[in-house]
C-alpha cells in the first residue's frame, strides 16, 4: 500500500522532471545568476538568487527574483499536469526550486508590506506541500 496515496480522490502529487545539467551548474558555482542565465527556466536558480538577495536585505530583488522562479516553476508544473491545485512533493528534489521560490515570493512580500501576497504564498506553500512549509520555516 502506497502510504501518499490520496484516499479522497484528489489530484496526484505532482513531479517536476529533473534537469541534471542546470542541477549540477548550480552546485558547482560561486554565482546563481550564470545558472538562471544559463538555464532560465531552471526555478532552483532563481531561488538561490532570492534567497542571496532576501539575506542581504534587498527585498525588492529578492521579490523580482522569487516572482520569476515561481512563474518558471508553474509553466513547468502545468506542462507536468498539474491543473492549479494538488501536491507538489517536497521529497522530490526537482520540485524544490518552485517550492523556494514560493516561500522567499512571501517573505519578500512580507518585507516590501505586501501582506495579501505574503499570505498566500504561505497558503500556497502548505497546500502544495506541508514538509516543505516546514522544512522552509514558513
Amino acid at each position: 500500500m502506497d502510504l501518499r496515496q490520496n484516499l479522497l480522490g484528489g489530484p496526484p502529487p505532482t513531479e517536476l522532471p529533473d534537469h541534471p545539467a542546470a542541477r549540477e551548474a548550480l552546485a558547482a558555482a560561486a554565482d546563481p545568476s550564470e545558472v538562471a542565465a544559463r538555464f532560465p527556466g531552471y526555478s532552483a536558480a532563481w531561488a538561490a538568487l532570492a534567497e542571496r538577495a532576501y539575506e542581504a536585505g534587498q527585498d525588492v530583488a529578492a521579490y523580482a527574483y522569487a516572482r520569476t522562479g515561481y512563474h518558471r516553476g508553474l509553466d513547468q508544473l502545468r506542462r507536468s499536469g498539474w491543473k492549479g491545485h494538488g501536491p507538489v512533493p517536497w521529497e522530490h528534489e526537482p520540485n524544490r526550486g518552485f517550492l523556494r521560490s514560493l516561500y522567499y515570493l512571501g517573505k519578500a512580500a512580507e518585507s516590501i508590506e505586501e501582506t495579501e501576497e505574503a499570505q498566500r504564498c504561505a497558503a500556497f506553500l502548505r497546500d502544495s506541500s506541508e514538509e516543505a512549509a516546514r522544512a522552509l520555516g514558513g
